[in-house]
């Protein structure tokens, strides 16, 4: 019994180390970038490399699951904790990425004000770029500060839109940095009025989304609640010899992996009916 549960607690630790490291098939012609790196740019955190969060992630479920067995003595418990501390770091970034989201939608209807003041002042659209790296809103003040540098030294506005797309991760930035560039393109005849109609869409937007959230945030809250609560009780009763090793046998352990599989289903259930439309990156 006890080389079945450790070849189960090594199996369990392969995959999540194999589902974070190893490469996925190519599709496309272009460089394909890994979702672990395209999960820590939308975090705001791309200077961590996806091999240091799997790192992470598999050290993590073994600290877990080496506590959780020292307590409960149950090897299934520990291996139904250490996947769950594994998904921890992910779970996290997932949600710095949708938190980040939401502060970046708050402050762009006042980051392209400043771009219309500084463009109806006089200012070339580069140098009013730049200026938003000083005048704009604290969020965005990084990523236009590296765009300031980077046409600073190479000149060349094109790239260093396209960079500058790359450092926000963002779909309305997408869409502000694409309509600078066509405006420029095509001579910028238009671009204070087209600012000035981005800006009023972009509040609009927000003010209809903060509105859907504030009434979503029960459906979210209940559901991580009850998913949360069942393996809560179970963590308590790990203290419990007497209780907690009747899950050391394989009907103990299909019960957890059978409540495992039910709890996310039926999260993911209500994640589904309670969501809202998210906007992608078309033009990344």
């Amino acid at each position: 019994m006890g080389a079945v549960v450790g070849l189960g607690v090594g199996c369990g630790l392969l995959l999540i180390w194999s589902a974070f490291a190893l490469p996925r098939p190519a599709r496309g012609d272009g460089p394909r970038v890994s979702r672990l790196a395209v999960l820590l740019t939308e975090a705001g955190v791309s200077s961590v490399s996806p091999g240091s969060l799997v790192a992470l992630s598999v050290a993590l479920a073994v600290v877990v699951g080496v506590a959780i067995q020292l307590v409960s003595s149950t090897p299934t418990v520990a291996l139904v904790f250490a996947v769950m501390a594994g998904y921890l770091p992910v779970a996290l970034l997932r949600s710095r990425a949708r938190r980040r989201l939401r502060e970046l939608a708050e402050v762009w209807p006042e980051a392209v004000d400043n771009l219309a003041s500084a463009v109806r002042a006089g200012l070339s659209l580069p140098d009013a770029l730049a200026g938003l790296a000083v005048r704009g809103p604290e969020p965005l003040r990084p990523a236009f500060e590296q765009f300031a540098m980077d046409y600073q030294v190479s000149g060349r506005f094109g790239d260093s839109l396209d960079r500058l797309k790359a450092t926000l991760a963002d779909p309305v930035g997408d869409r502000v940095v694409e309509g600078l560039r066509v405006a420029r393109e095509v001579g910028g005849g238009q671009l204070g009025r087209l600012l000035r109609n981005l800006s009023g869409y972009l509040r609009d937007d927000l003010r209809t989304r903060s509105e859907m959230e504030s009434r979503q945030s029960w459906t979210v809250n209940g559901a991580r609640l009850a998913v949360a609560a069942p393996w809560l009780v179970l963590l308590m009763l790990s203290a419990q010899g007497d209780v907690i090793h009747r899950y050391a046998s394989p009907v103990g352990f299909a019960i957890l992996v059978g409540g495992a599989v039910a709890c996310l289903a039926a999260y993911r259930l209500m994640m589904w009916i309670g969501r809202l439309p998210t906007e992608r990156r078309i033009l990344s």
